[in-house]
């Protein structure tokens, strides 16, 4: 028995260990736009032009976007430009040797980033968020970015544009556990250039982008979310007629 009980508190210390370790830049709390359909297609826009130029999502085909309300004509019209159909998979032109030479890895594919990301920090919205928004210009990396969230990210700032040049401020404080050093904290932004949007338009505009990034790893959330409160309520009702029937059969039993 002792055994045991000295498993079983160690194994409850396991997780907060794990976040003791994991440690890393605080993550904001993506807003959930999962059944915003107008959410949905303004993500689905920005992802189509500015992350499948290098990202694939190659369990997507086009023609699913018509579960978020779009219809042949607009996936068409809007977010096909390289001659695809429909019904291809979301792949990227960049090839595996191109993209090793220029970030120095290949790009990942994007079909479940979202729900890869989760972690004991946050969720893999709440990192995706967080990450697209602490984007700074950083002249010492190879792509002249780097990222809070990321540090030494590979990847370069695809919505700057939207965003604009930010730089990081970073002030030195004496480390609480051996005052003979000093460490960096992060103090905020200082804006260089202004982007295309307002602090706030970004913000939005990230939301919609990872609300689409969380739905495609899903498609059908909301179906089986539907289901299964149907599911749970046909249970609950068959347990009360059950339950009623057994008390039924046994009032008679003497």
């Amino acid at each position: 028995m002792k055994f045991f009980n000295k498993l079983i508190a160690t194994l409850a210390f396991v997780p907060a260990v794990v976040m003791a370790n994991s440690g890393g830049f605080p993550l904001d709390r993506a807003e959930d736009r999962s059944t915003d359909m107008a959410a949905l297609q303004n993500g689905a826009k920005l992802f189509v032009n500015y992350c499948l130029n290098c990202h694939a999502a190659s369990a997507m085909r086009y023609n699913r976007l018509k579960d978020i309300g779009l219809t042949d004509d607009q996936i068409k019209g809007n977010l096909l430009f390289t001659g695809e159909k429909v019904g291809d998979m979301m792949k990227t032109a960049l090839s595996a040797k191109d993209a090793k030479a220029w970030f120095g890895a290949v790009p990942p594919d994007l079909s479940v980033i979202a729900r890869s990301k989760a972690s004991d920090a946050g969720s893999g919205a709440d990192w995706l968020y967080t990450y697209l928004r602490t984007y700074y210009k950083d002249d010492s990396r190879p792509t002249g970015w780097n990222n809070m969230v990321f540090p030494d990210v590979g990847m370069p700032h695809v919505l700057w544009e939207l965003q604009g040049v930010r730089t990081v401020k970073m002030i030195e404080e004496k480390d609480h556990h051996d005052e003979s050093k000093v460490v960096h904290k992060f103090a905020g932004f200082d804006k260089v250039t202004d982007g295309k949007m307002t602090t706030a338009e970004y913000d939005s505009a990230v939301t919609d982008l990872v609300a689409y990034l969380q739905w495609m790893g899903e498609p059908a959330q909301s179906t089986r979310k539907r289901m299964g409160v149907a599911v749970v309520m046909f249970l609950a009702l068959l347990s009360l007629l059950a339950w009623r029937l057994n008390a039924s059969y046994w009032k008679e039993v003497k």
